[in-house]
């Protein structure tokens, strides 16, 4: 009780602020931006450390590639764009209303509470909240209790740039979590597993809490038949093993045609190889988070073995443990549904190789299932990339390659069905972080007024031609 309580007086210290001081101006945003961005490279070194103490293991390049690049990226995307992303917009009006104006005026929401996940807790963290501020907007962050390292440095970090009436961190286990999400925000913002979304979603509910929700599935890979599977196999392993394949928009099953199937898994063998070349024992090989996480994937491939599967270890061995929780990378085939790992997202550096017989069973089988955070195309032919992206439903997609579509900043990002809703990066992620308040303002003629009571004949006349069939419009 304590902790909503305290939970609730910064939303309320945030809010007040908030209508107080009124919309920030470009000048304070792009300022507030800029500040973040400078402070985030000063800070480079203590990022590495403390995602290096909450994984055991954590490769110092990936944490530069995939945690410090996108925030700064996305940070100067917005500064570059946002004079153009605050411009109010002009709308048409109608024929009826001569000499009157109508237009979109985008609208800070206010408090925006953003919840972040433990596989990417610094950028995940960073980059909603730049949104937000760019956006107008004030911000309390929920980063994740598996990354107890990162998260205190994430308070630490923010509270010497924003005061707490615009950027409030708060940490705690899933008590905590659980209260922040019944908070009565103006806009949650989760990234997470599909299980924790529906609880969040669940209570913003209670206070008609609008939500984004980033979420993750089952993302395939469907390779062509015209397309090398040496290029295909390096782009799947890069996307798949980043991060020990602990990232929402990693590969996790690959199609390829029966013939090429044991061509892929030595291409694929060779590819991770090249990467990691002292196999998992590699510093540029990534820990597991945790124990649980590495006996669930241990669990899933178990479960496969029992039920009939292959497992492969592909890359080179390691005798010896440089690291904690290193999971060397992996390869099921036969696979079947009764399969936890047919089911379950795998979240890990295990992928999934299926058969299939021809591009409209590729497409059927990935239609059959619920839709993906990403889908990842290997093919030349223009009728098969168009068959793919017009016929297929997923968050996003890339083509000729792996998760390079999350740092195309122009680009909207999200899911859609169970793998999320609503999207950021691009306009559409200062959009969907904004109010689009539709404005008319009445001209100094009303023919409109014609058609209020007392009604006569010109009344009639004028609805009669307003409703006739043959008119062209």
């Amino acid at each position: 009780m304590q902790e909503k309580l305290d939970l609730q007086s910064i939303l309320s210290l945030q809010r007040d602020a908030f209508l107080c001081e009124g919309p920030p101006s470009l000048k304070s945003r792009i300022s507030d931006l800029k500040k973040l961005r400078v402070a985030i490279l000063k800070a480079r070194a203590e990022i590495i450390e403390v995602l290096n103490k909450d994984y055991g293991h954590r490769s110092e390049h990936e944490t530069v590639i995939m945690e410090i690049i996108p925030s700064t990226r996305l940070i100067d995307y917005l500064i570059k764009n946002l004079r153009h992303f605050m411009r109010s917009s002009r709308r048409s009006v109608s024929r009826e209303m001569p000499f009157s104006t109508a237009y979109v005026e985008y609208q800070p929401l206010g408090v925006i509470g953003i919840i972040a996940p433990w596989n990417y807790p610094f950028a995940l963290s960073m980059m909603p909240l730049a949104t937000a501020i760019a956006a107008g907007n004030r911000a309390m962050i929920k980063p994740s209790e598996f990354t107890h390292e990162t998260s205190t440095f994430i308070k630490k970090f923010l509270a010497q740039l924003f005061p707490e009436q615009q950027v409030a961190v708060i940490e705690g286990e899933a008590k905590v979590g659980a209260a922040f999400s019944n908070l009565a925000f103006d806009l949650m913002f989760f990234t997470g597993s599909e299980a924790v979304g529906r609880d969040v979603m669940r209570a913003a509910s209670t206070h008609l809490v609008p939500v984004i929700l980033e979420l993750g599935g089952k993302s395939p890979v469907i390779i062509g038949d015209d397309y090398s599977l040496d290029q295909a196999a390096k782009h799947i392993a890069y996307g798949k093993l980043a991060n020990a394949g602990q990232t929402c928009i990693a590969p996790d099953y690959v199609l390829v045609t029966p013939d090429r199937v044991e061509a892929f898994i030595s291409a694929y063998h060779q590819a991770v190889s090249n990467l990691y070349p002292e196999g998992p024992a590699s510093k540029d090989y990534s820990s597991i988070i945790s124990d649980r996480h590495f006996t669930r994937l241990q669990s899933l491939l178990e479960d496969a073995e029992v039920k009939g599967a292959k497992v492969i270890q592909v890359g080179n061995p390691s005798n010896v443990q440089y690291h904690p929780r290193q999971f060397p990378p992996s390869v099921v085939v036969g696979s079947n549904h009764a399969m936890r790992i047919r089911q379950e997202e795998i979240f890990g550096p295990i992928l999934l190789i299926l058969p299939y017989q021809d591009l409209d069973a590729a497409i059927t089988f990935v239609n059959a299932r619920p839709r993906a955070l990403a889908l990842y195309y290997f093919g030349h032919r223009h009728e098969d990339i168009t068959n793919i992206v017009k016929r297929t439903t997923s968050g996003n997609i890339t083509l000729n390659n792996t998760i390079m579509h999350f740092v195309q900043d122009d680009l909207p990002f999200g899911g859609v069905g169970t793998s999320g809703m609503g999207a950021y990066h691009g306009i559409e992620g200062f959009r969907a972080f904004s109010h689009t308040k539709g404005v008319f303002k009445q001209g100094p003629i009303d023919f409109t007024s014609i058609l209020k009571p007392p009604f006569g004949k010109l009344a009639r006349f004028i609805i009669n031609f307003l409703c006739t069939t043959n008119k062209r419009v």
